[in-house]
């Protein structure tokens, strides 16, 4: 059974009114790593206590979850939201004792938009000249860093959006959004934001999934590929296209359901057996 879970908040920037995040852990203690979660919501929307339910959930488990805000655009553009994270991890590394934070087993989470910054924080933690690439100080070493744990995610703009349709236009004005230009497709550094041809053997052990009605799913199918093309440890959770109900965006949120309860059991899993 789950146990009871604390929450304390915290500001890791003190000039940013949305550098706050939230810590929770297991009454009992946690024994698992230090899952730090980035909230989704397409890089124009959401909070950190979109998820706080979740994150709780996780805790529970025998975790440390640590949600965290971050700018969103077009307040922020790109990369602000990956160097807010990266500062996080850098106040969660450098308080991590008075924090009760394990900061040496940290495992960075996401979700939708979050499942992009994440991955992209673990290639730039993992990638001295993608850092460099991008301009990005990693706010950890890479060995404080045990895994990635992505749902739903994007992790190629190359292609996005191009269909048109209702996904065209939101993909075509959060791109607009995010990059601060009309024309994002042709910024080459807006461009770096595409995680896989910045992946070396360093990126830590990944677990990938989205549902199968899932109009991004084909972005985490092709970032697992790439991952294993890297010679990268990958656990995967994808559902065959037939799979009843169809599961859409976000599916793991839904705890109601079987599939939803299935990621949450296999992500739990995963957790406790990653390498210390």
């Amino acid at each position: 059974m789950p146990s009871a879970v604390a929450t304390t908040t915290h500001r890791y920037d003190p000039a940013n009114p949305s550098a706050v995040l939230d810590i929770h852990r297991a009454v009992e203690g946690a024994t698992g790593p230090t899952v730090v979660w980035v909230h989704g919501g397409g890089f124009v929307s959401g909070q950190r206590r979109d998820i706080t339910n979740y994150a709780k959930v996780l805790a529970g488990h025998g975790f440390t979850v640590v949600n965290v805000d971050y700018t969103i655009a077009p307040e922020a553009h790109y990369p602000e939201p990956v160097r807010q994270v990266s500062q996080a991890l850098a106040y969660l590394s450098r308080e991590g004792a008075k924090l009760r934070v394990n900061a040496d087993h940290m495992v960075l989470a996401g979700d939708s938009a979050g499942a992009q910054i994440a991955a992209q924080s673990a290639a730039i933690i993992t990638n001295p000249a993608y850092a460099k690439l991008v301009g990005i100080e990693p706010g950890i070493r890479p060995e404080q860093l045990a895994g990635a744990l992505l749902y739903c995610g994007v992790y190629d703009i190359s292609g996005m959006g191009r269909d048109g349709g209702i996904l065209g236009w939101f993909v075509q004005s959060a791109g607009w959004a995010y990059s601060g230009k009309r024309e994002w497709r042709d910024d080459a550094r807006f461009r770096t934001m595409s995680v896989a041809p910045h992946l070396n053997s360093s990126f830590p052990p990944a677990f990938v999934s989205a549902g199968n009605a899932d109009p991004l799913g084909p972005q985490s199918v092709a970032m697992a590929k790439a991952l294993k093309q890297a010679g990268i440890a990958v656990e995967t959770l994808f559902y065959p296209s037939d799979y009843k109900p169809p599961l859409g965006h976000e599916y793991q949120f839904d705890l109601t359901g079987e599939a939803g309860r299935m990621a949450l059991r296999k992500s739990v899993t995963w957790l406790r057996q990653l390498p210390r």
